[in-house]
């Protein structure tokens, strides 16, 4: 399916099928020792004009976007932004002025937190020790080429989702060489977005999970991604059926303190007004608290429907 045509000068890593194309080597962005030039995220309040720091890389970003997209591309933005690198992205939760969704709700697993992502009608449920963020929070990650010393070369993202959870924030810190920024990075995280232009629930799946492993963990280097060529059918506990993929890493170049390999799941489904939808979770692969496959499964199977969701130009 098109994947959407990326900005101006800039290639599109999945501007074909991921599964048909060739992945030859890209060049690099020559980023710093420290932080490498990898997995650097956005985070973006949507609804607001607000500085937030990134949860995952401490770039940080100013005004709003759009996680709608089938390409992953929604929620670029090229607004110069300044601030403390001290800054969190708890800074949105309380300057965008609204509740975290799903404070009220009843988790279907005794002890965990529901998520919820009034937007695209959706809720899941996330371990304790999770943290839900704000439902208008979008977060993902941004193109190995972006240049903070350039204000006309920010925001340029390979992936987001919105109203996430997210597992040890700030997991691992670094300073970036090049930009002098500390990037924190969490140990996985999940959310929602739409999937505007797919084709099939196998469509959303496979377009979206490679992305995530991409843009967080392998970029520029496309050739130690593995993943599934086809989808699987999969249904929820609730009964929503779609379908699941799997990408993961193996043996990627590294450059910084805290990179490491990754995997990313991503369930394609409609939601009730007929759009599709995708559910993913990313994680840090080959360290000590590794997200087990098993517990991503179980947070997955408690994906369902959720209140009525918003028009999709919202």
């Amino acid at each position: 399916m098109p994947l959407g045509q990326p900005p101006e000068g800039e290639q599109n890593p999945y501007s074909q099928d991921p599964y048909q194309q060739s992945w030859g080597p890209q060049p690099s962005s020559g980023g710093g020792g420290g932080g490498g030039n990898r997995a650097k995220a956005v985070a973006i309040a949507a609804a607001t004009t607000v500085v937030v720091a990134a949860g995952v890389s401490g770039a940080l970003i100013l005004g709003g976007g759009k996680d709608d997209s089938a390409d992953g591309r929604g929620g670029d933005t090229n607004a110069p932004a300044s601030a403390s690198p001290s800054a969190t992205a708890s800074a949105s939760a309380s300057a965008s002025g609204h509740p975290h969704a799903g404070e009220s709700e009843r988790p279907t697993v005794p002890g965990w937190k529901v998520v919820v992502n009034p937007k695209w009608g959706t809720a899941f449920d996330a371990p304790p020790d999770w943290v839900v963020k704000p439902p208008d929070l979008i977060i993902g990650f941004e193109d190995s080429k972006v240049d903070y010393s350039d204000p006309h070369n920010w925001g340029k993202t390979v992936i987001v989702m919105s109203a996430p959870a997210v597992l040890r924030e700030n997991w691992c810190l670094s300073v970036d060489d090049k930009s002098g920024r500390t990037h924190g990075t969490d140990l996985a995280a999940a959310g929602t977005k739409g999937a505007q232009g797919a084709e099939s629930t196998d469509d959303v799946a496979l377009s979206q999970v490679t992305r995530w492993v991409y843009g967080g963990y392998t970029q520029p280097d496309k050739k130690s991604i593995v993943s599934d060529r086809t989808a699987q059918p999969y249904t929820t506990v609730s009964g929503i059926k779609g379908s699941i993929a799997w990408a993961r890493s193996r043996n990627t170049p590294r450059k910084g303190t805290c990179e490491s390999d990754g995997k990313a799941v991503t369930f394609g489904f409609k939601n009730s007004a007929g759009d599709f939808v995708a559910w993913s979770l990313y994680g840090a692969t080959g360290v000590k608290d590794e997200l087990p496959d098993s517990t991503i499964m179980k947070i997955l199977s408690t994906v369902r429907l959720h209140g009525t969701p918003r028009p999709s130009a919202s």
